[in-house]
């Protein structure tokens, strides 16, 4: 057992995550206001930030406690992963996602045309998803797999459940909060203005670093 301030100065238990600024102009979407994308933001993706600061920082106090039974502890670490770096990095991948024309271009078309023979029987299976999760929760993420080196869509209903060595490439949030300011209970359209946003530039960036990692 770590003696009392084993845990100072960890990096592993530093609780300073900041929010990432957006890199495109909330205003400026097509068929999503600044008003859904700022308290998206703000309040979805920020209440994220804080609950991985405030566990990292109680885990951090926690752990020395030499009489703390390790269940206390467990019961603490397990809403790490659902409270913390989950729905931090997915609505990072989300937000990262928008601020495009919408239209599938470079590696990722190539990618696309590989795996799905064309982005068009990709975007009605992405699409079809997202709709299956409307007035639910969950995200539908494309994702290349860096082990079997796979391009597939992966339905989650919540924050952990994803497929194992995958790397987003584009992340939808279907959680009612990114999309009921704007059109209530009328999912679809929330996923359709969503496809006429997607920044392809950062997913091709994405791709390359997938593919990249992959031939390493």
């Amino acid at each position: 057992m770590p003696p009392d301030g084993a845990m100072t100065g960890s990096r592993a238990f530093r609780g300073e995550h900041k929010a990432k600024p957006l890199k495109f102009d909330p205003g400026k979407l097509k068929g999503l206001s600044e008003r859904l994308i700022r308290s998206h933001w703000e309040n979805n993706y920020g209440g994220a930030i804080k609950a991985l600061n405030a566990i990292e920082r109680r885990l951090a106090a926690m752990l020395p406690e030499k009489d703390l039974p390790p269940y206390v502890y467990g019961d603490l670490k397990r809403e790490e992963l659902p409270c913390g770096p989950g729905p931090v990095i997915l609505h990072e991948h989300y937000f990262d996602s928008l601020g495009g024309e919408g239209r599938a271009n470079g590696p990722a078309l190539r990618l696309l045309t590989d795996w799905f023979g064309g982005d068009e029987v990709w975007q009605a299976e992405f699409t079809k998803m997202a709709n299956g999760l409307a007035g639910g929760s969950g995200w539908v993420i494309l994702a290349y797999n860096l082990h079997t080196g796979e391009l597939h869509n992966y339905w989650a209903w919540d924050h952990m459940h994803n497929v194992p060595m995958g790397r987003p490439l584009l992340v939808l949030d279907m959680y009612e909060h990114s999309y009921h300011l704007d059109y209530g209970a009328a999912a679809a359209k929330y996923v359709e203005a969503f496809m006429e946003n997607v920044d392809w530039d950062g997913v091709n960036r994405r791709v390359e670093g997938a593919l990249g990692a992959r031939l390493a």
